[in-house]
């Protein structure tokens, strides 16, 4: 009884499969891939248009769309330059040189005393 229980499930999962396999070729034949192709393109299209459009949306409007970031902050940086050096020659003061000299670090006497033991140690 089991095993006709099986086939009859096994007859009627291979009708359904057969059923769909033929849904499948009716969908097919009613798709044809230049049709896919086609619409696949005019959706590319579409999408260029779109990212065109938000481009031109999105870009600055009027004078400032002629100006380079990187130039203005170079000649910002220039005129501040020249307005600092103008101040000094007018006061008659000059820059004092910087000397960079290495400084030590600054040690406790536990961290003295720890460096000392650790020196002893590793002497052994």
């Amino acid at each position: 009884m089991i095993m006709l229980e099986g086939a009859t499930a096994t007859a009627e999962t291979v009708a359904a499969l057969r059923t769909g396999a033929d849904a499948m070729k009716i969908v097919q034949k009613a798709t044809n891939i230049d049709d896919v192709d086609k619409t696949m393109d005019e959706i590319s299209r579409q999408t260029d248009n779109m990212r065109m459009i938000q481009e031109a949306v999105s870009s600055p409007i009027g004078a400032a769309s002629c100006f380079d970031e990187d130039e203005l902050e170079a000649e910002l940086e220039e005129l501040e330059a020249d307005e600092l050096e103008e101040q000094l020659l007018q006061s008659g003061t000059t820059v004092p040189a910087v000397s960079v000299q290495p400084t030590r670090p600054v040690m406790s006497t536990s961290e003295v005393d720890e460096l000392t033991a650790l020196q002893a140690e590793m002497a052994l």
